[in-house]
């Protein structure tokens, strides 16, 4: 198992993982991850045995992203790292896949706050869970889609 870059031969399979955890994630179109490529201060995959067993993107404060849960910790606070979103395949859960990837950044990040949002409707609660064992404390919720979607705005300070 190793930690890379992902690169453009990756993005069809990442585009699957995604679109099979959505509403866990947001679903998003196969070229928006080609600007992920650009934009993320970290877009690692997982490789095993050359197959992509989850991946990671996140943002440092600043970058030309439209997502509203990025805009509200852009907004909030002045430098953080902001993580998208974890994907891990289905065969692979359980394993302390996304534990590796938290940590990975833990250790390369470069700032004090790493932030993040889980789905609160429709809820997540092993997300949840798993967030609260990282050390992220819930700091605001926020509504989106219309009401159609609620999110738990999540930080972790690392000098707490």
């Amino acid at each position: 198992m190793i930690i890379r870059e992902a690169i453009t031969k990756d993005i069809s399979e990442i585009w699957k993982l995604n679109e099979a955890e959505v509403p866990h994630v947001s679903s998003i179109r196969r070229k928006d991850f080609l600007s992920f490529l650009e934009i993320a201060s970290n877009f690692v995959v997982i490789d095993i045995d050359g197959e992509i067993a989850g991946f990671m993107i996140s943002l440092r404060e600043g970058a030309d992203y439209g997502s509203v849960n990025y805009k509200f910790f852009n907004n909030h606070y002045r430098q953080f790292e902001y993580v998208d979103r974890i994907v891990i395949k289905e065969e692979f859960k359980g394993n302390g896949m996304g534990r590796k990837l938290y940590e990975f950044l833990f250790d390369k990040n470069e700032t004090d706050l790493v932030c993040c949002e889980v789905n609160v409707k429709p809820p997540n609660p092993d997300s949840m869970a798993f967030h609260q064992k990282l050390g992220f404390k819930e700091k605001s919720k926020l509504i989106t889609e219309n009401g159609k979607k609620m999110v738990s705005m999540l930080v972790r300070d690392q000098n707490s």
